[in-house]
């Protein structure tokens, strides 16, 4: 559900430039709308989902992600949070007429960011790239994706293990991430609709738990570290409606081996979206959709941003089919990312509702309260 990566690369397609300060200086609708050029494919219907070959780019939709986030420890006990997101967006359906090797009709972004819980403190940094002369793309054999020398890189087969690398001003993470469950499809069997305009929609499959270990430096220190990831894996060409405003999206591993991945879309009204949707993901990898009435969200406590901007910092699930009720709690307020739009995305812990107990963590986004 990584939509505010989409944002910035749209913003640069159409206009040239980011917006200054990390200010939403356009539509998010007409961002993320169905306008777009005839020549891209659309996600409608069904598909076989191949793997390793889905890992790979679909460059025949205009936008894609690898989006991967984690929380990870030390032997100490020393608790960190990271994003590593690389974006694609094609201009144009069409190869670029110019013979120039510099010509592109791709365009890619990172985000990146490192939470440490012990300290409260929260870094990110972004990158932009022409997809031309080698500065941003994708290969499948061997599997990577890669802006500049940021880059996620897979085996000789183009699978897993995949190992990530990056390294900026305030923070790098040497990480190797191995499967402990399969891919799950998100969706109707991976077609994930955002609303009910044909075509507004995406492939979307997600791998839940993606056991992983590495090291960080960070602040003059070097941390090795264990813990747990998640990969989520989406292209489409267009995605929302016209009366959609924004989302909150929670990715949660529990102690007891299931995981959850739930989105809820929000009406410009404030409501819910009926279209709002997630998985229930079993220990041994099976999965079970939930629908919009499936989960209710309550917000309990708000953090402010600098801009006035009140974020649900925590908040209570309920599952009541599964029979379960959490309190979802940031582990650090502010992890808001300043980059080229603004938005909340961080790491998260999983509360008993009643007894307070711990039960796992997570990551959350939440967007559109700019």
């Amino acid at each position: 559900m990584k939509f505010a990566a989409l944002l910035v690369c749209l913003l640069l397609a159409g206009c040239g430039k980011a917006p200054e300060n990390g200010g939403s200086a356009f539509d998010l609708n007409e961002a993320l709308g169905g306008v777009a050029d005839a020549g891209f494919a659309r996600a409608t219907g069904s598909r076989e989902f191949h793997f390793p070959q889905d890992h790979a780019a679909h460059p025949a939709f205009r936008n894609e992600w690898w989006y991967v986030t984690g929380n990870l420890q030390t032997a100490e006990g020393w608790r960190f949070g990271y994003q590593v997101t690389l974006f694609r967006i094609a201009l144009s359906p069409h190869p670029p007429a110019s013979p120039s090797v510099w010509a592109a009709n791709q365009v890619w972004m990172a985000h990146v960011a490192l939470t440490d819980v012990e300290s409260g403190g929260h870094w990110q940094d972004q990158r932009f790239a022409r997809g031309a002369v080698g500065l941003a793309g994708q290969s499948v054999k061997p599997f990577r994706v890669w802006l500049e020398d940021w880059e996620i890189v897979g085996d000789g087969a183009g699978d897993f293990p995949w190992a990530i690398g990056v390294k900026t001003r305030d923070f790098t993470l040497d990480l190797q991430l191995r499967p402990e469950k399969p891919p799950v499809l998100q969706g109707d069997h991976g077609l994930s609709r955002k609303n009910g305009e044909l075509g507004n929609a995406s492939w979307y499959y997600s791998m839940t738990r993606l056991r992983t270990l590495g090291d960080i430096w960070h602040g003059g220190e070097h941390f090795t570290v264990t813990g747990e990831s998640w990969l989520d894996r989406e292209w489409s060409t267009s995605a929302l409606g016209a009366d959609q405003a924004g989302w909150d999206w929670f990715s949660l591993q529990l102690q007891d081996g299931h995981d959850l991945m739930y989105y809820r879309l929000r009406r410009k009204s404030g409501e819910a979206d009926p279209y709002s949707a997630g998985k229930w993901v079993l220990p041994k990898g099976t999965a079970e959709t939930l629908a919009a009435d499936d989960v209710a969200l309550r917000p309990l406590r708000y953090w402010r941003a600098a801009s006035g901007a009140r974020y649900p910092v925590a908040w209570e699930m309920t599952l009541p089919r599964q029979q379960r009720r959490w309190r979802v709690e940031a582990l650090v307020d502010d992890q808001l990312m300043r980059t080229g739009i603004t938005y909340w995305e961080g790491a998260v812990k999983i509360l008993d509702a009643a007894s307070g107990r711990l039960l796992g963590y997570g990551y959350l986004e939440m967007s559109g309260y700019e």
